[in-house]
């Protein structure tokens, strides 16, 4: 968040935090939350690097187009396991699964 709406919001009675905090996270609840975003992000990443439609995604994997969707989004019902699985039946490897781990950045929300 920038800076000067960070202010803005304080300013007007908000408290600003994290979603950790919010939630009230461990640090490890969080480090998971974490890595299933950033699988989730790469599984978008590596299908659009592809030009792929999620629809021809679902296909390659045996799945729906709505499931695809759910594991970009990183739902809640979509497993960290569903996720590498994905990524590999894409093609990806256990180095591109290590980079994207790793990554400090990640998408911006839509």
């Amino acid at each position: 968040m920038r800076k000067a709406k960070q202010k803005t919001l304080v300013a007007n009675g908000w408290r600003v935090g994290s979603a950790e905090e919010f939630l009230e996270l461990t640090a490890e609840e969080a480090a998971l939350v974490e890595l299933k975003l950033r699988l989730s992000d790469a599984l978008k990443a590596r299908r659009e690097k592809l030009q792929l439609s999620q629809e021809a995604v679902a296909k390659q994997l045996h799945s729906s187009q709505s499931r695809v969707a759910k594991m970009e989004a990183g739902e809640a019902s979509v497993s960290i396991d569903l996720l590498v699985r994905a990524l590999v039946g894409l093609g990806a490897t256990t180095n591109d699964l290590a980079k994207a781990i790793t990554s400090k950045k990640r998408r911006a929300a839509a």
